[in-house]
């Protein structure tokens, strides 16, 4: 009997292993394969003829002297201007973290530690909020920014895209708040702590891997923003995504493509840095937030 359960247990570990590591290859091919072709020319990572010719790069050769070359990051970057579009994603992107951080953390602790009812019924207008497609509610600041002049800058953008992830933040600070004893606020208080000295001091330092968390979150939804950011964002002051998209064209006008996928490895590559650099926070602050202690 023991022997049937350890065989059984082989095939499950041995079962569970190739489909990880199919789960794997199918989840990473896309980017490695964009990130191999934005070394090549378009008549290579695009060939209708043979799609070997984006592994061997046989008209780069043709047209560099050698199997790859940067001219897509280096035209996307200097003629194409993603480095402006990179400075607007900067800009926008530590502008929504930190005042939905600030807000947030400050409305969690507060909501976590209220005894009145209406708390439970904010949070469920947040849920809602948040719920609520992209597309309608900057349908709704579009009229008012054209008359008041304050379209395509990043100012309103920032407003509009920390507008739609204070109910997310909100949420995810306040479970990670509730797993925070109140006798730690009470204690801090008995010591002659105020009320916002015990949230900084005492309750703060607990709270790291939940903040961090909703930090990241918060910094994905402002650098992976595409709906709101296109259409509040005049072309001077595009953020990466809709630039991106700029360079695949038009009906009317033809794009650069080479100039997308350079610009899609330059866009995903930071990212994916800060995910691995902060995973160990970002597991922490989640189970942390799942188990309400």
């Amino acid at each position: 009997m023991e022997s049937k359960v350890n065989r059984y247990s082989k095939q499950l570990i041995i079962f569970n292993s190739i489909f990880i590591i199919f789960w794997l290859v199918i989840s990473v091919f896309p980017f490695i394969w964009t990130f191999w072709g934005s070394f090549k020319v378009k008549a290579d990572f695009f060939s209708r003829a043979d799609w070997m010719y984006a592994v061997t790069g046989f008209h780069t050769f043709i047209e560099t002297g050698s199997t790859s070359t940067l001219i897509a990051y280096i035209d996307s970057w200097i003629e194409g201007e993603f480095w402006r579009a990179t400075k607007n994603t900067m800009i926008i992107t530590v502008s929504v973290v930190t005042i939905s951080l600030f807000l947030g953390t400050l409305g969690a602790y507060a909501l976590s530690r209220s005894t009145y009812k209406y708390t439970f019924y904010i949070l469920i207008a947040a849920l809602i909020f948040r719920a609520m497609p992209h597309i309608t509610l900057v349908s709704g600041y579009l009229f008012p920014f054209f008359q008041l002049n304050i379209w395509g800058i990043l100012p309103t953008t920032i407003i509009v895209l920390v507008a739609i992830n204070q109910p997310f933040t909100l949420w995810l600070l306040y479970s990670f708040f509730k797993t925070v004893p109140k006798e730690l606020d009470e204690s801090a208080l008995i010591d002659g702590c105020s009320y916002f000295q015990a949230f900084r001091y005492v309750i703060m330092p607990v709270m790291w891997p939940g903040v961090i968390t909703a930090g990241l979150f918060s910094l994905m939804l402002a650098y992976n923003d595409f709906t709101v950011t296109s259409l509040l964002l005049n072309q001077q002051n595009y953020t990466m995504v809709p630039k991106i998209n700029a360079y695949l064209g038009t009906v009317e006008y033809g794009g650069n493509y080479m100039w997308a996928v350079a610009c899609v490895v330059s866009a995903t590559a930071p990212l994916f840095m800060i995910v691995m650099f902060f995973q160990r926070q970002l597991i922490s602050g989640l189970t942390t937030g799942a188990v309400k202690g």
